[in-house]
């Protein structure tokens, strides 16, 4: 919502920009043609003209305060100097020639003021002389180029309310349609990942079970074991995070190595816990090589932090930073959630002990755990290279 309401100022920026230039470039035309100006005013009023375009560019840029001053002095200080050098009975047609520049280009500020409160005076102090400029030069209140300015205020006044309570509305329309979309591709990926498991199941484990409650008929003992252990091995590396795509059906082959590149798993992981809702930032090291058992371990820890930020921190989103040197890989996972004190939690809840602290320490690892009710958890996993 913060980048909206940033393109939101822009747009405001942008278009006082445009109206102010060229409403300012009409009424140039105008005094030019009316030929009723002498040359020395003139310049001076078109040089007052240029500063003021030259501050709408500025503005359109930054928005600052400043440029908002400069652009209403340069357009009163037009409007006065060009009424102010012509005879009384051609004030009339100067001032008629600058009702653009009065109700157009001075009240375009309007448009582009949300939240800045001396901006906003000084655009409404520019209309209230704007007014009395004009009621001088034709010589009454109810004159033409009075209510031309008039109008263009009143009209700019709306315009900038409109468009100021449309964007929000839009902004919060488009929100809540990315939401919808993200929860039915969420919903529509998770379909699909579970019939994907079903077909697995079915494929590999369930159909080795149905073998041994048969007895194994017709299978040596060799192969039955052969076959358990390919889909242990299948079961361990879906436990990791991949998602192996069959050849045909039944076709699960999966590549055994001793080393394994960190970088490609830690990929599947974020796939994996993205499908249950929870996005994974990574930071840090890319290709980091570990042996086999180390990998196994650093990754099954890292999968259950993770599932514990899903479950229990109450945010979707969590950060992972990886490090290395030439002795140690080391994971930082952190997220904003809800925090726990962590002398309040059981002794005899052995989750994060076992699945995390005892599983590095088998491999020459180690993990400590930082946390504090509203400050999130910062978990900190190391695993030897």
């Amino acid at each position: 919502m913060e980048l909206l309401a940033q393109e939101r100022d822009r747009l405001l920026r942008s278009t006082t920009r445009v109206v102010g230039i060229v409403c300012a470039l009409v009424s140039v035309v105008g005094v030019a043609t009316s030929l009723a100006v002498p040359v020395l005013p003139l310049i001076a009023g078109f040089a007052c003209i240029a500063a003021m375009v030259g501050a709408l560019v500025a503005f359109g840029t930054n928005g600052s305060t400043w440029w908002t001053a400069v652009t209403v002095a340069g357009g009163l200080g037009a409007v006065t100097v060009l009424t102010a050098a012509v005879a009384p009975d051609d004030r009339g047609v100067i001032a008629s020639a600058l009702v653009p520049l009065a109700g157009g280009g001075l009240a375009s500020l309007l448009m582009a003021q949300r939240g800045h409160r001396v901006g906003l005076v000084l655009a409404a102090g520019a209309g209230v002389v704007s007014l009395v400029l004009m009621s001088w030069a034709s010589g009454t209140v109810l004159s033409a180029p009075v209510s031309g300015v008039l109008l263009g205020w009143v009209l700019i006044a709306v315009i900038a309310v409109w468009i100021s309570r449309s964007i929000p509305r839009v902004a919060r329309r488009i929100y809540s349609i990315g939401t919808a979309h993200r929860a039915e591709r969420q919903a529509s990926e998770t379909e699909a990942q579970r019939r994907q498991g079903a077909r697995l199941l079915h494929d590999t484990v369930l159909a080795t079970l149905t073998l041994l409650a048969h007895s194994g008929v017709g299978v040596s003992e060799h192969a039955m074991r052969e076959q358990a252990a390919e889909d242990a091995r299948l079961l361990r590396h879906l436990r990791l995070g991949a998602t192996p795509q069959p050849q045909q059906s039944g076709d699960y082959s999966l590549t055994r190595t001793e080393e394994s590149p960190l970088g490609q798993t830690l990929e599947s992981v974020k796939q994996r816990f993205g499908r249950m809702g929870l996005e994974v930032a990574w930071h840090g090291t890319g290709q980091v090589l570990l042996p086999k058992n180390v990998l196994d371990a650093f990754l099954l820890a890292l999968g259950e932090c993770l599932e514990n930020v899903r479950r229990h921190a109450g945010v979707p989103e969590a950060h992972v930073t990886i490090v290395h040197d030439e002795a140690m890989v080391r994971a930082m996972v952190t997220d904003s959630g809800v925090g726990f004190e962590l002398d309040t939690v059981s002794a005899e809840r052995l989750g994060f002990k076992e699945s995390v602290v005892n599983r590095l320490r088998e491999v020459g690892g180690d993990a400590r755990l930082f946390s504090a009710p509203g400050a999130g958890t910062t978990v900190v996993l190391e695993a030897p290279r």
